[in-house]
């Protein structure tokens, strides 16, 4: 069974970046055709896109985000990362990890364009 699971980010204060991995299970990083995404979701604002790895290494992100938004893979460990620069009270969210089952990773999404959802941890940028 494929799980993935989002590590806990700690403290995060303004103009810091803001780092969380993602951990497969059951899965590999690698299968053919697969993608891993960073989603996000603040109270009473949409489901935020922040960006995918897909199974070949190649990235996309949200180009609102593209700035200061890194995603990175370690394939051994069957792990992705999220790296978020210079961050703000507006980055307090709560961040999934997903698997993307797109197939333009640039379209509109809602919850159904993703699966394998992490349990989600919270983020909260505050001094």
């Amino acid at each position: 069974q494929e799980q993935l699971q989002e590590s806990d980010p700690g403290l995060v204060k303004p103009s810091q970046t803001l780092s969380l991995t993602c951990t497969i299970s059951g899965g590999s990083i690698t299968t053919h055709n697969y993608a891993w995404t960073w989603i996000r979701k603040s109270p009473g604002k949409a489901l935020e896109w922040l960006g995918t790895i897909a199974y070949n290494g190649n990235t996309y992100y949200n180009p609102l985000l593209r700035s200061r938004t890194s995603i990175t893979r370690d394939t051994p460990k069957n792990q992705f990362s999220l790296h978020l620069s210079s961050v703000t009270p507006e980055d307090t969210a709560v961040y999934y990890c997903a698997r993307d089952v797109r197939a333009n990773y640039y379209s509109a999404i809602n919850s159904t364009d993703f699966t394998s959802w992490g349990p989600g941890t919270q983020v909260t940028v505050s001094s």
